[in-house]
């Protein structure tokens, strides 16, 4: 019979799992990535090296945690910015404000990306994908009829390698990055016309129409930081490989929720996290909610949708309609094949 007031299993186990994270991120602070030991991190938070592991895969996935969680705790501030070269100043403000911030930063070394480059790039396409939408929100770029959706994720695209260069090279070379610059050329650059249009996929998945329930899901949206919004929409359930896929429903005039899925959630979990933290909180500072995309990560959504399993390379995509399950396609090309399902629906 348990001791009243006693603490469950699993309330050690989150305990034990805090007091591992507080650890490393007094080691990797002290060492760096390289010369942090898991022996040290274990002493200091008074537990085994077991312990540790038992929580923890490895090094890699208790680093990528700990900057997730570090990257989460930024705090926030309302949106002020009416024009786009004032918003594009502001995210760029936001996220070189962090370059002299104390503690470990976001810059991920080499050697921690050895094994999770292809994820860790589309990611980051992805967070162009949402800095572009977010941009043609606020100033939206015309297409001429019959043409085709005219967008600014390559613009995104350049803004997010300048500022990624700056973190880069005040990581390497601390006091060599003039903060003022940097937002100047990212402003400089939401005026850059790159001819950037989305061009349609030429062989899509067929979809299928079905009547299943759904049940949405209880995870909060990455990108707002708010519970997810109820409503029609696609939702695309999408591994770390192919994450780009949620445009193909986006470009249709989707609203749309991109479901993570990764067959190395340990490392593949905390990485999605941090990647989209260094952007989104820059983009909740700078222009506001009201995306058409969300995303989450929600390790049972797949199983209760009948997907019996995920990998990096999973491209399912669901049309929702008043509460209900009404088309889906699996493979690649499926968002586009639900989206325009939906079309011929109308």
């Amino acid at each position: 019979m348990p001791v009243k007031g006693a603490l469950s299993r699993a309330e050690i186990q989150e305990i034990n799992r805090d007091r591992v994270l507080d650890a490393a991120r007094g080691e990797f602070l002290a060492r760096g990535y390289r010369d942090a030991k898991v022996d040290e991190i274990a002493a200091r938070a008074g537990l085994t090296r077991g312990a540790v592991y038992s929580n923890f895969p490895g090094k890699r996935a208790l680093y990528l945690e700990v900057l997730a969680k570090q990257a989460e705790k930024v705090p926030l501030r309302d949106p002020s910015a009416s024009s786009l070269w004032d918003a594009v100043g502001a995210f760029a403000h936001s996220w070189v404000a962090r370059l002299e911030e104390p503690g470990l930063g976001t810059y991920l070394a080499p050697e921690v990306l050895t094994d999770l480059a292809l994820p860790y790039a589309r990611l980051q396409q992805l967070n162009a994908l949402l800095l572009g939408l977010a941009m043609e929100r606020t100033e939206p770029v015309p297409s001429p009829e019959g043409a085709p959706p005219a967008r600014r994720v390559r613009q995104a695209q350049m803004i997010l390698t300048t500022l990624h260069g700056a973190t880069a090279l005040a990581a390497v070379a601390p006091g060599t990055v003039e903060p003022f610059d940097v937002i100047s050329a990212c402003e400089q650059l939401s005026r850059l016309e790159l001819n950037d249009w989305w061009s349609y996929p030429h062989s899509p998945a067929p979809a299928h129409a079905v009547n299943e329930p759904w049940d949405g899901s209880t995870a909060r949206d990455l990108v707002s930081g708010e519970p997810l919004p109820e409503g029609d929409g696609v939702v695309a359930i999408v591994g770390t490989h192919r994450l780009m896929a949620v445009e193909e429903a986006l470009r249709l005039g989707h609203r749309v929720t991109l479901v993570v899925v990764t067959s190395q959630p340990a490392e593949l979990d905390p990485l999605t996290r941090l990647v989209l933290a260094e952007s989104v909180t820059c983009l909740r500072q700078s222009f506001g909610g009201g995306l058409p995309l969300t995303v989450i990560r929600d390790d049972t959504l797949a199983g209760r949708v009948g997907i019996t399993a995920v990998s990096d390379a999973t491209e399912v995509a669901l049309l929702v309609r008043d509460g209900r399950i009404v088309a889906r396609a699996e493979g690649s090309g499926a968002c586009h094949a639900v989206a325009t399902e939906d079309r011929t629906r109308v």
